[in-house]
């Protein structure tokens, strides 16, 4: 069988897709400084950040904190159409 994808289709699943890397490459460079960190100073990691955590604790936990809010972020995104409407097959229509 073929599936026939309309253009509105595609145009949404090419946003959807340009919104997921773009937020996949922020995403790692906000945790390749993580890493940088970690392997050429790692001392630094040590210091005192926040509430008294030391920055890789504090680092840490912003890392999750990043995704799940990049997790809410896209969710939202990608619920709400650019232009041409949400596809058919999209559950809520």
């Amino acid at each position: 069988m073929t599936q026939h994808v309309s253009a509105s289709e595609a145009a949404y699943e090419r946003r959807k897709t340009v919104i997921g890397v773009r937020m996949t490459v922020l995403y790692s460079i906000v945790y390749g400084g993580f890493v940088v960190l970690s392997v050429f100073r790692p001392a630094l990691m040590g210091a005192r950040a926040l509430f008294g955590l030391n920055l890789a604790v504090a680092y840490g936990l912003g890392l999750i904190l990043i995704a799940i809010l990049f997790a809410l972020v896209y969710n939202h995104l990608c619920r709400t159409p650019s232009a041409g409407g949400i596809p058919k097959d999209t559950p809520g229509t």
